[in-house]
């Protein structure tokens, strides 16, 4: 008789679709198609991609938009090895993904060498952490993984796979699902601080960051802000929590010196600093301990306790941000704040340092970009010196309105992030934002944009050269060294892989490009030509 009973990956796929996921990407080798198999069967759809390291982005982007985590499958060897720097990109972006790599046996692997190695050795460090499947155990692996991969702060979970295991029917598998802690908020002395040094305040500022993204308190944020009447800035990924037309936000913080040069004298003058879900592994160097704890009151309202040491507060709560905003608001009065109005004259002092009314150039590329594209518009960043000046200047309307690689930093994300973006919302336009150099290093996934479907936008900047960085030698009066390459036809790349190429040099040229693309049967690239040196005294 037939053994009907469910295989070990059979109990890890269905874990993974109670988890809400519907989409897993990598490149397959002999060593996982059972676990392909599987999640196939269980109504997860495996997405064939070019190279692992573009599968884990196009997962990412499905993340930020149905909220399930990620799923990236590679096989033994250099299929687990290409995924290296997403799953690190994973871990320091707060990335909740699953990352299935295929092994041998470990009694083969006693005695069989070819492309044997310890992943879980070289998984450990870029991790919350590394599971081997047990055929017994696997339900309770995938659990483990699922849930340490969305607890607070989320990251990356490996499991290893081995060949027989996936294939081993589990008859009588005890399901185990791990309870959800509730939502916790202060109380005591920590409370009543809180309250009076909110209410005390005449000058706060908030720092908003990513945790406010995964604990549902988006809503609470905003209300808390507009009641007292306090300004605020994002990182870079919670850009668009509190939609950035709103007349207290002073847009993005993290990279840029030429914004810092407006927002660090603010925080100095603030009198209240209020840390609402501000994980600082996005920000640069000068928001490192930007303010004296002992001279200065912080409130630091967070998912984890402060391991990080960027900055320290007099007052740490590690707390659900909603529930905590909720408690310190009850029944405490609003005041007015800042009646200088240093906050407004610090926004008007933004606008004018990133001016939208340029000719050309990559600033004159980004609002053009913004105003012919309609505001559900979704865009992803590369990394890279337009991405500084992107995140400043693309507002957005709501959370991950525009997603990027803002802890890792890490070139050749934009384009598979868009590629996952459109997959996730079919409806909505997406664009890209690359630099040609980043744009290289994935150019191959055209092929899997023109399979999948859709009509994404891939924008490149072309100045055949590494800007930031040739920018940062110039700074330190170097000669130019490794960072210039050839000009290529981009436009024709998108052409060959089957999408719509366009080369640009004005605004005019540009707009018409994106109102085809927005209307086109598939994808398309814009090549956006810009001089050299275009990024100097802009970010």
């Amino acid at each position: 008789m037939q053994d009907l009973s469910p295989r070990a990956a059979d109990l890890l796929a269905q874990r993974l679709y109670e988890a809400g996921c519907r989409h897993a990407f990598g490149m397959p080798g002999g060593e996982v198609l059972t676990l392909v198999d599987a999640l196939e069967q269980v109504g997860i759809t495996f997405h064939l991609t070019k190279h692992e390291n573009s599968a884990g982005f196009m997962a990412e982007a499905v993340h930020h938009r149905d909220g399930a985590p990620a799923v990236l499958v590679a096989t033994l060897g250099p299929g687990a090895m290409n995924g290296i720097n997403v799953v690190a990109n994973a871990l320091q972006d707060r990335v909740p993904m699953i990352v299935l790599t295929g092994c041998v046996d470990a009694d083969e692997a006693l005695t069989y060498t070819h492309q044997v190695m310890d992943h879980a050795q070289v998984y450990r460090s870029i991790t919350k952490g590394t599971f081997t499947l047990t055929a017994k155990g696997a339900d309770i692996i995938a659990d483990k993984a699922v849930s340490l991969a969305t607890q607070p702060r989320p990251g990356p979970v490996h499991i290893d796979v081995p060949i027989s295991v996936a294939d081993t029917r589990v008859s009588a598998a005890k399901r185990r699902r791990l309870t959800r802690a509730a939502r916790v908020a202060p109380e005591g002395t920590c409370l009543e601080k809180a309250r009076r040094w909110v209410a005390e305040a005449e000058r706060p500022l908030a720092i908003i960051g990513l945790d406010v993204l995964y604990d549902d308190s988006r809503s609470v944020v905003r209300a808390f802000l507009e009641h007292f009447g306090i300004p605020f800035v994002t990182t870079y990924k919670a850009k668009g929590v509190v939609p950035e037309d709103h007349p207290l936000c002073l847009g993005g913080a993290g990279l840029s010196p030429l914004a810092d040069t407006q927002l660090v004298p603010l925080v100095e003058q603030a009198d209240l600093i209020l840390c609402l879900g501000y994980d600082p592994i996005e920000m640069r160097p000068g928001w490192r301990e930007i303010w004296d704890p002992d001279e200065k009151r912080v409130i630091d309202i967070s998912a984890v306790v402060n391991d990080h040491y960027m900055h320290q507060a007099g007052l740490n709560l590690v707390a659900d941000t909603g529930a905590t905003l909720e408690a310190i608001a009850k029944g405490n009065p609003a005041r007015p704040t800042w009646p200088q109005g240093q906050p407004a004259q610090v926004k008007a002092a933004l606008a004018a340092a990133f001016p939208t009314d340029d000719d050309w150039g990559p600033a004159a590329v980004i609002a053009e970009a913004r105003d012919t594209l309609p505001p559900e518009t979704l865009a992803t960043a590369d990394s890279g010196a337009h991405r500084i000046l992107l995140s400043q200047m693309w507002q957005c309307s709501e959370a991950r309105g525009l997603i990027q690689s803002s802890a890792l930093c890490t070139m050749g994300c934009a384009v598979p992030m868009a590629i996952g973006l459109k997959l996730a919302e079919p409806d909505r336009p997406v664009i890209s934002f690359s630099g040609d150099a980043g744009f290289l290093m994935v150019a191959g996934e055209l092929s899997t944009a023109a399979e999948m479907g859709g009509n994404p936008i891939f924008l490149v900047f072309v100045d055949a050269s590494l800007a930031l960085i040739e920018l940062k030698q110039r700074q330190r009066q170097m000669g130019n060294r490794g960072v210039d390459f050839d000009r290529h036809d981009y436009a024709a790349m998108g052409r060959a892989f089957g999408g719509h190429g366009h080369t640009v040099r004005n605004r005019a040229d540009l707009r018409a490009a994106l109102q085809a693309a927005m209307t086109a049967d598939t994808f398309t690239v814009i090549a956006a030509e810009i001089d050299r040196g275009g990024y100097d005294g802009r970010i």
